[in-house]
This record gives structure tokens, sequence and C-alpha cells, in this order.
């Protein structure tokens, strides 16, 4: 669906990119990100839209006939029954362009990758503190 040009360095670029109709499905998506994630950063990475939080948070991208959400909790037992609906792989969903955006979908998916990440980031371990080089270390007195 891309036209063949320089890769998007930001997401309006990317959404530009697409017909009317595909970019206001891409900015639904969007925004619905955003207002499931306050504070999420978003940038382009592997040449689609991403938001961070804590870590990698989600991603999405625009095709011809659906767009695509990175990664789905297709293993989650909450989501079983909602994605079953929806053709993709074991971490992808993908919204055909021909049936409504389930946005509560999304914002609820959204919701859950960012809690994973927060206890991820509250579990992760501050390393310790090497020494310079240029600090002497002490002696040990011999007995």
């Amino acid at each position: 669906m891309k036209t063949k040009r320089t890769a998007a360095r930001t997401i309006d670029d990317y959404i530009a990119g697409f017909p009317e109709e595909v970019r206001v499905r891409l900015e639904r998506v969007r925004q619905t990100i955003l207002k499931a994630a306050p504070g999420a950063t978003e940038a382009i990475s592997y040449g689609i839209p991403t938001f961070d939080r804590h870590g990698r948070l989600i991603y999405f991208a625009g095709f011809k006939q659906h767009i695509g959400l990175y990664p789905a909790p297709r293993g989650a037992a909450e989501f079983a029954e909602e994605l079953a609906a929806y053709e993709g792989g074991k971490g992808t969903v993908r919204f055909p362009s021909d049936r409504p955006l389930p946005l509560g979908l999304i914002r609820r998916i959204v919701k859950y990758r960012l809690k994973q990440n927060e206890e991820k980031a509250k579990a992760a371990k501050p390393r310790p503190r090497k020494l310079s080089a240029s600090v002497p270390r002490p002696r040990r007195r011999r007995a």
C-alpha cells in the first residue's frame, strides 16, 4: 500500500503515505493508543509506528486490506474469544478494512501491554556500580 519512497521518520509521515480511508483508520488507532497509554512516546521502529512506555509497548501497521497490531496477547485468556474473530499469527492481529475498528479491544490490549511493561520494569534489579579504574581500591592489610 505504501508508495516506494524513503522510509518514514515519524508516524505522521508514515500515515501520510496511505490513501485517505486508510489514513483515517490509522489515525484512530494512533489516538486510541495514546489515550490508553498516556506518556507513551511515538517512534518508527522496523519501518512501522511504535509506542514506548517502560520498553516497547505496541506497534501498528497499515496494509491494503487490514491494519496489523503487534504484539497481540493471543495467549491471554481474557482476550481469547475476541481475538479469535480476527486473523493473525501468534503475536499479531489483523483488523480487516471492511469491518469497523474494535477501538475498545485495542485500548484494552494497550492497557494489558502497559501493565506487562510496568511489572517488568519494577522487577528489573538495578545493576551494581563498577568501580572506576581511576579510583584507587583500598589495600588489604596483612596480619
